[in-house]
């Protein structure tokens, strides 16, 4: 079967209504990218506060039997806007599972640390291979900030250990921690498709992890709690972090860009002695131990 791309660009306002609208009309994919990418205009979403691109161009890919300009008119209805101009260019078909494998190859995070998708051989068998399929759940290694994460364990996890993992994603910090030697790994997360996720991939690397919701979750305090968020929800965990962290347990607080590490740096000041443990491509890692 042969497809179309068909793109058209949008206001940050109406990017989340016409992508519904699109994949509520039969789109099989909607892809969203900044409209001044490759311009000196070009946006940078790093924060939470940036919820999307002033200007987006939305590609919805659809049969080449569809007709573009009733799909672009009915889902601009449905979002309440003026249909724009678009453009439709033909997609060759493929194999689409063996197209998105292709785009990931294993990471190596130190020189016995890798990250590994489930259909490719690991490049050195006898280092520590977590095995990690790509999907919704964000952590799969190759994020300056879950490196950052992944390289930290390294150094702090000696063996026997207790670890809570908050915001787990697809579990990778957890199942890490365990495979470098954690006694046990607890992972919490609000989005239950994570948590499936996560599942899935720990029982993938043979280890023995709890992934619990957030809004559930009550478990005792850990000697090592590891969060990769982002810096202002990470201000308003301040005090439940505190708290699962076991007296001198040790704490790391990634997702921060270096001009927030201060600000994150204060909100943990009376409960834990925090600094900036690690860089990379902007992004720190505050680590710290409880008072």
């Amino acid at each position: 079967m042969s497809w179309l791309s068909v793109s058209f660009e949008v206001a940050a306002a109406d990017v989340e209504a016409v992508t519904e609208a699109l994949l509520g009309g039969g789109a099989l994919s909607v892809d969203v990218q900044d409209a001044a990418a490759g311009s000196p205009q070009e946006e940078a979403i790093f924060d939470e506060a940036d919820a999307a691109w002033r200007r987006s161009v939305v590609s919805a890919l659809v049969p080449d039997t569809a007709d573009c300009t009733m799909i672009v008119s009915t889902a601009c209805a449905r979002a309440g806007i003026a249909p724009p101009p678009h453009h439709a260019r033909p997609v060759a078909d493929q194999d689409w599972v063996r197209a998105t494998q292709a785009q990931f190859a294993p990471v190596q995070i130190s020189p016995r640390l890798w990250i590994t998708p489930s259909w490719r051989r690991p490049p050195v068998p006898d280092a520590v291979n977590i095995v990690l399929d790509p999907g919704i759940a964000f952590g799969t290694g190759t994020h300056p900030t879950t490196q950052l994460c992944l390289r930290w364990l390294e150094r702090v996890v000696r063996g026997g250990e207790s670890v809570i993992d908050y915001g787990c994603g697809s579990g990778v910090l957890a199942i890490a921690a365990l495979k470098l030697g954690a006694a046990s790994a607890v992972g919490i997360d609000v989005d239950g498709q994570a948590l499936l996720a996560a599942r899935r991939n720990a029982m993938q690397n043979r280890v023995h992890a709890r992934f619990l919701s957030a809004a559930h979750a009550a478990p005792g305090p850990a000697q090592i709690v590891i969060a990769n968020i982002l810096a202002h929800p990470l201000i308003v965990l301040s005090p439940l972090l505190a708290k699962l962290t076991a007296p001198h347990g040790r704490l790391a607080l990634s997702g921060i860009l270096e001009a927030q590490a201060e600000e994150v740096c204060a909100a943990y000041s009376g409960q834990f002695r925090m600094g900036v443990a690690a860089r990379d491509q902007g992004w720190v890692l505050l680590g710290g131990a409880r008072r």
